[in-house]
């Protein structure tokens, strides 16, 4: 099961981190940027590839660190098919060196449109006798405001293909206030939407009490995540926020079980961008150092069984 491996990989490598891998060009250092459009003119092309090779620079660097990565999709998807080739070439890369892959797309919609896009990122689509499989990954990030039909699609695949989602609940952004702790009837709207990820989870639990479907639950808001965790003792969090959002290991402690399990730790802005704030033109041993020291950090306060 998806979740068991997740958990199993955070065990091994006793760190909760998850790399975020949200390239921009100004995330990227001048002369590798310069290198692409030299090669290809300043085109969406020339910037995909220097997405990748840098994502690469990034994932090598890491895989004996950091147990899992999460591409985000809207960075690849501004480069168009260029960007989303990249995307594509990102997550393949990751399996290739063991990494948990979370593809953070937030994908959601109607039934019939749901299932497409989890056969884009979780299943399969025949195309005659072929399976294909668009953004294969081992976790996909659904929005879950459209309802149960649209949660049920995805959660064909995570049973068929061994899959897993994380379905968006209490996020990150400050303004998240506006609509997720929105009353509906005497439960602030995030909990009713953890309520139902429980529910959906509660016949697929794997061997360490966990289901395949997680919740998002954001570190800059640690009150409610405390709240989700006491309530909702079998979800897995996704949480995000930590490091230039403004979350510290403080923040994130409450996300964690008695034995270390329960959570895997987003960072990206402060992995992928060491490299600027320690003034080196070496981002891939940037990004390890500062991987490695947010790892430490956590191990102070948190062991891993």
């Amino acid at each position: 099961m998806s979740v068991d491996r997740l958990i199993e990989r955070i065990r091994d490598f006793a760190n909760p981190t998850v790399a975020g891998l949200d390239p921009r060009m100004e995330y990227l250092p001048e002369d590798l940027l310069k290198k692409h459009f030299d090669a290809l003119g300043e085109t969406p092309e020339a910037v995909a590839a220097a997405y990748l090779e840098f994502n690469k620079g990034i994932l090598d660097a890491l895989q004996d660190i950091v147990p899992a990565v999460k591409p985000q999709c809207a960075f690849y998807e501004a480069l168009g098919p260029a960007g989303m080739e990249t995307f594509r070439q990102t997550l393949l890369y990751a399996a290739e060196l063991g990494y948990y892959v979370i593809a953070d797309a937030k994908r959601g919609d109607i039934g019939s449109t749901a299932r497409a896009y989890s056969e884009a990122f979780l299943g399969t689509l025949a195309i005659g006798s072929a399976a294909y499989t668009a953004f294969p990954c081992d976790a996909l990030t659904v929005n879950p405001y459209l309802g149960s039909d649209n949660l049920k699609e995805f959660l064909k695949d995570c049973d068929e293909y061994g899959k897993m989602v994380f379905v968006l609940c209490k996020t990150s952004n400050p303004s998240s206030i506006d609509v997720q702790e929105m009353m509906a009837g005497h439960r602030p709207l995030y909990k009713v939407v953890a309520e139902q990820a429980d529910r959906a989870g509660a016949k697929r639990r794997g061997a360490y009490g966990y289901s395949p479907v997680g919740v998002v639950a954001g570190a800059t808001h640690p009150a409610q995540l405390r709240a989700l965790r006491e309530e909702f003792p079998h979800l897995f969090f996704l949480v995000p926020g930590y490091g230039a959002q403004g979350g510290d290991v403080f923040d994130i402690l409450d996300a964690f079980d008695r034995h270390g399990r329960g959570a895997v730790i987003n960072n990206s802005r402060g992995i992928i961008c060491a490299w600027q704030k320690a003034k080196t033109g070496d981002y891939a041993a940037a990004a390890r150092k500062a991987a490695a020291a947010m790892r430490d950090r956590i191990r102070k306060h948190v062991q891993f069984f």
